[in-house]
């Protein structure tokens, strides 16, 4: 018999995959359908937006406060993305110089997306990040110089932060010498993984948060940088997509078998949103069946979010519907973000179209 625990750790992970496919996915939509600078200029304003809102409290909570600021800035990236489930390697050679190197394969761009990822989009999310830690910590010094980058077919994305004697000007804040090579990473150098001591059902959960973040942030700058229209056709056909090409996997996750039958898609939408950290029930009455969630993770804390920003994320679960039956669609009748208490869906038959 599986234990709660490891049911529930098995159930974040196929969340996690879930958020992290239509991370990677929007990324490529907007890169393939607009323009590899529209998907640089997008991934820039993910994490510029991420590093406004996560970079100092998480100083605090990795216990980086004092540290010298190149040594602050590289712990923090390897210490917060190997809570992710990122593989990243520290090396400090100075108090004044220290690497990362995230190795491959490459977490972001999972399997083959990393082919289709631009050389711009990896370093517009080293101009996003990295190049402003030193703005954020209040030294001018402090730059972030990049040796490699894996879609250049280099062996990862590496590099190091640096203080240097002498103020940067903004355009140095992120420099490339591709001619240095990080040394090597030796684990018991490394600074210790606050993970270490946590059960892995704990560490399921927080890789689980750590993808869902990067949808939080990308669905409201979507919206932000492209408007409200170009947002939802470029979201919403991403969400469609992840929705049928993930469901099956999904549902596996959640040991519930793809029948096509109209209550256990609704089973899975209450099983998702629970994975989620959301509350949800299933209604069956004589004339539909019913999904109800009353909370939304997803974007909870945030301002007020555009209407279209559910319209993207409802794709997901469309997408999804599609795979599991083609003749069924969703009719949503409730929408918590408009002020109903409650997100509430129908599974209905689609209408059939006929021929003229």
């Amino acid at each position: 018999m599986i234990s709660d625990s490891v049911e529930d750790a098995a159930r974040w992970s196929a969340v996690a995959e879930w958020y992290h496919a239509f991370f990677t996915g929007l990324v490529m939509t907007t890169a393939t359908r607009k323009s590899n600078r529209d998907a640089a200029d997008l991934v820039f304003r993910i994490f510029r937006r991420q590093h406004h809102e996560k970079f100092l409290p998480g100083i605090e909570k990795l216990g980086l406060a004092g540290l010298p600021p190149a040594i602050i800035a590289a712990r923090y990236h390897y210490l917060s993305n190997a809570i992710g489930g990122v593989r990243v390697e520290y090396m400090e050679e100075t108090p004044k110089k220290a690497w990362i190197r995230y190795a491959p394969p490459r977490w972001a761009w999972d399997g083959t997306a990393i082919c289709a990822i631009p050389s711009e989009v990896s370093r517009a999310m080293l101009h996003g990040w990295h190049g402003h830690n030193g703005v954020t910590l209040k030294n001018k010094r402090l730059g972030f110089v990049c040796t490699k980058q894996t879609m250049d077919g280099q062996p990862g994305l590496e590099g190091y932060y640096c203080e240097y004697d002498h103020d940067l000007e903004p355009e140095d804040r992120v420099r490339f010498a591709r001619g240095e090579d990080a040394p090597d990473f030796d684990p018991a150098q490394a600074p210790v993984l606050p993970t270490a001591t946590w059960p892995p059902e704990r560490l399921q959960k927080a890789r689980r948060n750590y993808a869902m973040e990067y949808t939080r942030t990308a669905i409201p700058e979507l919206i932000a940088h492209f408007g409200p229209a170009d947002a939802t056709y470029l979201g919403g056909v991403t969400a469609q997509l992840i929705g049928m090409q993930f469901y099956s996997r999904t549902a596996r996750a959640f040991e519930m078998p793809d029948s096509g039958d109209v209550t256990r898609f609704a089973r899975f939408m209450v099983a998702l949103a629970t994975a989620q950290g959301d509350s949800a029930e299933l209604t069956v009455n004589a004339n539909d069946i019913r999904v109800r969630q009353t909370s939304w993770k997803l974007m909870a804390g945030l301002p007020p979010l555009h209407a279209s920003a559910f319209e993207i994320w409802n794709s997901l679960l469309a997408g999804a519907l599609a795979a599991h039956n083609r003749r069924l669609e969703l009719k949503i009748d409730k929408r918590l973000d408009h002020g109903d208490g409650a997100f509430e869906w129908r599974i209905v038959p689609r209408p059939q179209q006929v021929a003229v």
